[in-house]
């Protein structure tokens, strides 16, 4: 009902102040459809994404089905197909079948519906098999304009859901006052209006106005505006060149976005439980993990990791190299801290301290304390006073004093180096195990040569699950993996990462050739030494291994590939260095860099434009380190165990790696380098039966037959001293 009194109608409103009350409703409409659109964009980049990724598997499995001949269909059709009319006709392949349908098929000649049908049957039966196995692969090599798109969307996304995160309490809270206060003050903005309000109604639209002023000048709506202008349209903002930078730098996050929005991440799922036992996977499911702390999305078969060992409390965690173990333990202990835990330990060989250091800062809000060098008392007595993540050598802990240390977990990495339970190191950890609310053994090789080594491990953690195992559980490898199922969780790189590149593996041979290195190598057997019979093959400048090494990294050089050569040998690093020239990085990655040392060396080798070889004495350079720059790799000769090898190709080969992974072993015949190869295959063979799985996969709990097995167990001295006297006999030298 409008005004009756004189007096109401004597006080309207100013046009001066009409027009800018309808600025202030302007300014508050278009606030709110900013905070909006900030709210609704990471949603709606999720979708777009998930669109341009769909059609970019379309696509790809389209050229599979162009490139399978039309015989194929025989293999898919549920009865006899006869496929001649069609051949004749130039139906060449799958993809011409499906592209045609049953209609075009009935019109060739001699097709009857029955065949058009069947043929149409089986070409979709190999689409949607050939989709399910189809996996988009980002490659920084090809550039092709809808991977660009998807990558500026993927970009897009990740900065929408950053700003969104930071800001939707405010903009909810801003569009919620908003949508009440704007219809009582909207009449402000109208001289009429106002002239047919009554006095209470004015000053009730004129508060509400005051309110709409007093929201928009608040620092907390600037935030929300300029977050809106951040998110908003950021993919039409993304130059190419910079985002394919971006993604060789950031792999990893591009494909855990990845994993996120397709359906790929049902994979992730299926392949994270590690295939444990259904009773032990539904009380790690059951698990609550809180990952506020966190400052990384964590894959699906990385958070189970984390619950694993939340739930089991004290276990091992032997996921292959690569797949992000540190992320996993940083995950464990952040859910700790969010409840309210305070002192962590992290356990690490020196090498890679610094790592984790530079890792818990940058993927988690934990403090990383280093306990390293003269300074670390002081810093242990300050970590104890504030809290955080310890991260210290095991050495070092030796001499540390954390008996008063309220340790709510305790992190070991690379925990194959305390498998000798009568070493001062090994005492070392297990005594601050004991001491400690939970405990994780990090290790993508837990048994090495023996079994009883594994064990060992799963003792200094679960002493009941170690002493029910028995010789026997040792005789099957089924029998063993179900038995350390309750302490150990494995997943494999095939398994959960399906974006990860090829692995390409090559065994380079050549002769051993040239007077000097078949003196060298002589020498080395008539002394019986081992190490100078392995390097032997450089012992001059034009040696054959040194040629192949050379031609290798030319052909890396032409693709401007970037190249890591291991080695065990200073000597040889220093032969290599003076045969490859300038495209040498001026340092090598031996046991004489710091921590730091090797850190800046591997990022001004990642950082280098194009083509560069970073040398590596594989001991110093092949753990804990990451190298996904480099996608070639080059072992210059073959080592005494299998996961000396595996670990440094997985240095390279590991999530955050965009292109295919091309390993080279450069191998010598009649020489060391074949017995080592065979040593190499049976030490493989036995860690894939017992640890590769930390369940059966396969149904064979009869598989019994350990005879090349226990040959394979002998200590490396007895096998170094077999393969000398194996070489002595062939050459005749007793």
């Amino acid at each position: 009902m409008g005004p009756t009194g004189s007096d109401e109608r004597a006080v309207p409103i100013e046009p001066r102040t009409a027009r800018a009350a309808a600025a202030v409703l302007r300014a508050a409409r278009s606030w709110r459809a900013a905070a909006t659109a900030l709210l609704a964009e990471p949603d709606r980049l999720r979708d777009s994404a998930r669109e341009q990724y769909e059609a970019a598997r379309r696509h790809e499995v389209r050229g599979r089905l162009r490139e399978m001949p039309v015989s194929r269909l025989r293999e898919a059709a549920t009865g006899r197909l006869r496929l001649g009319e069609l051949e004749r006709s130039g139906f060449r392949t799958v993809a011409d079948v499906a592209d045609a349908g049953p209609d075009r098929l009935r019109a060739v000649p001699g097709v009857g519906p029955a065949t058009a049908r069947d043929a149409v049957a089986a070409a979709e039966r190999i689409s949607q098999v050939t989709a399910q196995d189809t996996v988009v692969r980002l490659d920084p090599d090809r550039r092709d304009s809808a991977h660009t798109g998807l990558l500026a969307t993927l970009r897009a996304w990740e900065v929408a859901g950053e700003q969104a995160s930071a800001q939707r309490d405010a903009a909810r809270r801003g569009v919620g006052e908003l949508d009440e206060l704007e219809p009582v003050a909207h009449r402000t903005g109208s001289r009429f209006r106002m002239l047919l309000t009554g006095r209470r109604g004015k000053a009730t639209a004129r508060e509400a106005l005051g309110r709409l002023e007093d929201l928009l000048a608040d620092p907390s709506a600037d935030r929300v505006r300029a977050a809106a202008d951040e998110a908003v349209g950021a993919e039409a903002r993304q130059v190419p060149d910079e985002l394919w930078r971006d993604y060789q730098r950031r792999a990893a996050t591009y494909n855990t976005l990845l994993s996120e929005l397709t359906g790929h991440a049902s994979t992730d799922a299926r392949s994270a439980t590690g295939h444990l036992p259904p009773e032990q996977e539904r009380q790690v499911t059951s698990t609550s993990l809180d990952t506020r702390l966190m400052r990384v999305a964590l894959r699906g078969y990385q958070a189970f990791g984390a619950k694993f060992a939340l739930a089991r409390r004290r276990c091992i965690l032997g996921d292959e190299m690569g797949l992000g173990k540190t992320v996993e333990a940083l995950a464990a202990m952040a859910h700790l801290a969010a409840g309210g835990a305070r002192h962590f330990l992290v356990v690490c060989p020196a090498s890679v301290l610094i790592n984790w250091v530079e890792e818990t800062a940058r993927h988690s809000a934990l403090v990383p304390h280093p306990l390293h060098g003269p300074t670390r008392d002081a810093d242990a007595r300050e970590w104890l006073r504030d809290g955080g993540v310890a991260v210290t050598t095991f050495d070092t802990l030796q001499r540390l004093r954390l008996d008063s240390a309220p340790l709510a977990m305790v992190v070991v990495d690379e925990a194959h180096y305390i498998k000798n339970p009568q070493a001062k190191r090994s005492q070392a950890v297990v005594s601050v195990v004991a001491g400690a609310g939970r405990a994780l053994l990090l290790t993508g090789t837990p048994m090495e040569n023996r079994v009883e080594e594994f064990r060992t491990l799963v003792g200094y953690l679960q002493p009941e699950v170690a002493r029910q195992l028995d010789a026997r559980d040792a005789l099957s490898p089924n029998r063993f993996r179900r038995a350390v199922a309750p302490a150990y969780l494995r997943r494999n790189q095939q398994d959960v990462l399906t974006e990860l590149p090829e692995l390409i593996e090559l065994e380079d041979w050549v002769e051993l050739g040239g007077t000097a290195e078949s003196r060298a190598y002589l020498a080395g057997v008539r002394d019986g030494n081992m190490m100078a019979m392995r390097r032997a093959a450089y012992a001059s400048s034009r040696s054959a291994k040194l040629e192949r090494l050379r031609e290798i990294v030319e052909d890396a050089a032409a693709e401007q590939w970037k190249v890591v050569v291991f080695t065990n040998f200073l000597d040889v690093i220093d032969t290599v260095r003076a045969a490859l020239g300038p495209a040498v990085m001026p340092l090598a990655l031996t046991g004489a860099l710091s921590a730091r040392g090797k850190q800046d060396l591997i990022d001004e080798f990642t950082e280098r434009e194009g083509h560069a070889v970073l040398l590596a004495q594989i001991l110093a350079g092949g753990t804990g380190l990451n190298i996904q720059a480099a996608n070639v790799v080059i072992l210059a000769e073959p080592q005494l165990k299998p996961s000396t090898e595996d670990q440094a190709i997985a240095r390279c080969h590991r999530m955050g790696q965009t292109r295919k992974v091309h390993v080279h072993r450069i191998l010598a015949k009649d020489s060391v380098d074949e017995r080592l190869t065979e040593t190499l295959v049976a030490k493989s063979e036995i860690f894939d039966a017992y640890a590769r799985e930390s369940t059966a996969k396969l149904a064979d709990p009869e598989a019994l037959n350990t005879a090349p097995l226990a040959e394979a167990q002998h200590d490396g001295t007895a096998a170094e001293r077999r393969i000398v006297a194996a070489e002595r006999h062939r050459l005749g030298l007793g």
